[in-house]
């Protein structure tokens, strides 16, 4: 019934745990997980989960904060992407949060990383999984000049875990993409969020939990797992005021609409 549209699973707590998750998961009506990729050298275990597994899925990326380790090259990502049960490209975008003391200007290195995902993308015809931290301008930026203008040949794509504004939101939106919420929903000081969550249109969200980080409240500070992406739909259904099932139903919907690689729940 619910997806979880973004997780870390190969993080060593969740692997020992595994099959105690997916029992959860079980328990928990969590049928589908869309496992996240952050690093080369990571990829053939998340890839493996996907092909292990028949209800998760996997991406190939670099996630921007990652530094000191292999960057990808298009042909990287290409082979990667080619094989079976990687349905997008990512985790990628901007982080600005931790530039050590650094100047935007220095960070030219994840603005070209970023370009090569999102070419990867369109020559895949596979959407990006997007990260943006204090950035927002230009992510959007680039995007628009590669092309993502929800025009014929874009990728499109999920700006997950989102955190940014309304306007943020709009722009993304207006885009193509899709926005993805994730246990931040939940936390007390987060009323400016929730009131993003009740204007993006019920076709165009989805859920996450990006375990193992962002536990939803009552597991705030626990480890994060994708048994607790129901406490999203949870609070997304308060806010707009409708059955839980119903947030399920859209976001499960959407993430099949999004990840055309996916099998129907």
């Amino acid at each position: 019934m619910f997806t979880d549209s973004h997780c870390h699973l190969t993080f060593p707590d969740l692997v020992r745990q595994l099959p105690q998750i997916r029992e959860a998961m079980a328990q928990a009506q969590v049928d589908r997980a869309l496992c996240i990729c952050t690093t080369l050298e990571e990829f053939a275990q998340v890839h493996a989960l996907a092909t292990t597994y028949d209800n998760f899925w996997s991406t190939v990326g670099v996630h921007p904060d990652n530094e000191d380790v292999t960057e990808p090259t298009l042909h990287d990502l290409l082979t990667r992407g080619n094989l079976p049960r990687v349905v997008a490209i990512g985790e990628t975008g901007l982080d600005y949060y931790r530039l050590g003391g650094r100047p935007v200007a220095d960070m030219a290195w994840q603005r070209d990383r970023f370009r090569c995902h999102i070419r990867a993308a369109r020559a895949l015809h596979k959407p990006l999984v997007i990260h943006t931290r204090s950035a927002s301008a230009d992510t959007l930026g680039i995007l628009r000049e590669e092309g993502e203008d929800a025009s014929p040949g874009a990728a499109g794509g999920v700006f997950h875990c989102f955190t940014e504004t309304a306007e943020v939101a709009r722009a993304a939106l207006d885009l193509g993409f899709y926005i993805s919420f994730s246990g931040i929903l939940t936390f007390k000081n987060a009323q400016d969020l929730r009131d993003v969550a009740a204007f993006v249109p019920m076709d165009r969200m989805l859920i996450e939990t990006d375990s193992p980080y962002l536990a939803p409240v009552p597991y705030r500070g626990k480890t994060n797992n994708p048994s607790y992406v129901p406490f999203v739909a949870a609070q997304i259904a308060q806010i707009r005021n409708i059955p839980a099932e119903l947030v399920a139903e859209h976001t499960s919907r959407n993430f099949e609409n999004l990840f055309k690689g996916v099998m129907k729940a």
